[in-house]
């Protein structure tokens, strides 16, 4: 991840409130032994409200009763459990929703898939999937009754791309994001997939706007806490960037390259060392994830990328007056000041590659228009 989202706080957070609060207060409360009634939600009058409306009313919307019904059945399946098995889903619930620390992979962080807890219930595993996965979709938070208490998730939206302005997607720095002048936007990415992990599908700290391509094309359902899996060792977790940091990140790039034929060049014929190196675990990951190396020689490749900035300096500037070393002097000061305007922070180092290899100590202008 290139740089982090400043996070900001939102009216739609009252669903987490809520899903907290069935988890903790009526859920991890079954095995008292008390029959599922609508005064376990007394603690919470709002959310007590909806559940009323979705259970008891006439009008009630399908989804609605719905959502009632997987909140009891969930219920219904805790009663019999043990205080030691209760805890133990409280530690999983915790651990899923600390994202922080999951990110760091701190030790003390329990995780749990659903693989995890079918291995200990297999029916509540299946039922808190059925009940998680299907959380944060539009036909249930667009119920009246939900959005009333819990607002919108377009102002989300909205709010959050006034606040994180840079119009670039974090995860690649290739692709804009829709802004506050457009009247769509991206959808959010679950850091954590919710097809993997129950008890976090509604939580904003693991709901992240993400580019088209860094969403639906590369990370899909990729598991950022564990490394790909290898059929003779056990899953090992690992770090990744946490999106919501409040120090960001310092992420360096060098650049290279084999050759000096830069019209036969081939994505074989590229390296790319990323940096520093006590963020070389996190780094790995990002790129795992987001397919990010392929993506960016990709970039220094493209006819209207990276061929196109050599031209730039070979040829436009050179036919004004310009020699290359101003070309990359005034290119430094702009990756300094805005590192992700026209890709500067692939430009400088790619072009730097191309220096290195002495493309520029000896310019023939005829030769560059063949580019």
């Amino acid at each position: 991840m290139l740089f982090p989202y400043t996070y900001v706080p939102h009216q739609m957070e009252s669903m987490q409130v809520f899903i907290d609060f069935i988890f903790y207060e009526v859920w991890c409360k079954a095995p008292i032994g008390l029959v599922f009634h609508m005064d376990l939600f007394d603690g919470n009058s709002d959310l007590k409200e909806i559940m009323m409306e979705f259970g008891f009313s006439p009008k009630a919307p399908e989804r609605g009763k719905i959502f009632y019904k997987e909140v009891k059945s969930i219920y219904e399946l805790f009663e019999p459990l043990s205080i030691q098995e209760i805890e133990q889903f409280k530690k999983w619930y915790q651990g899923n929703n600390d994202l922080e620390k999951v990110c760091a992979n701190n030790p003390a962080v329990q995780l749990a898939r659903y693989t995890d807890i079918n291995l200990f219930h297999s029916q509540i595993g299946t039922q808190l999937g059925v009940f998680f996965k299907d959380l944060y979709s539009k036909s249930l938070l667009d119920l009246a009754a939900l959005r009333k208490k819990i607002g919108d998730i377009d102002d989300h939206y909205n709010n959050f791309v006034k606040i994180n302005d840079s119009d670039k997607c974090p995860f690649c720095g290739i692709h804009n994001l829709f802004g506050q002048y457009h009247s769509k936007r991206e959808a959010y990415d679950h850091y954590l997939p919710k097809a993997i992990y129950p008890f976090n599908s509604i939580n904003f700290k693991n709901l992240v706007p993400a580019c088209h391509s860094c969403n639906s094309s590369y990370k899909t359902s990729k598991d950022s806490a564990y490394k790909p899996r290898d059929p003779a060792m056990a899953a090992q977790r690992r770090s990744f960037f946490y999106p919501y940091t409040k120090t960001p990140y310092d992420i360096v790039l060098e650049v290279k390259l084999g050759h000096a034929d830069i019209t036969n060049i081939k994505t074989t014929d590229i390296t790319i060392n990323f940096g520093p190196a006590g963020l070389a675990e996190e780094l790995e990951t990002w790129k795992e994830v987001y397919g990010i190396e392929e993506r960016y020689k990709a970039k220094f490749l493209g006819k209207k990328d990276g061929k196109y900035w050599l031209t730039q300096i070979l040829d436009e500037w050179q036919n004004d007056g310009r020699l290359p070393a101003d070309y990359l002097s005034t290119l430094a000061r702009q990756t300094k000041n805005d590192p992700y305007a026209e890709c500067n922070f692939l430009k400088k180092p790619f072009l730097d590659a191309c220096k290195k290899l002495g493309l520029f100590d000896d310019i023939n202008i005829e030769q560059t228009n063949d580019l």
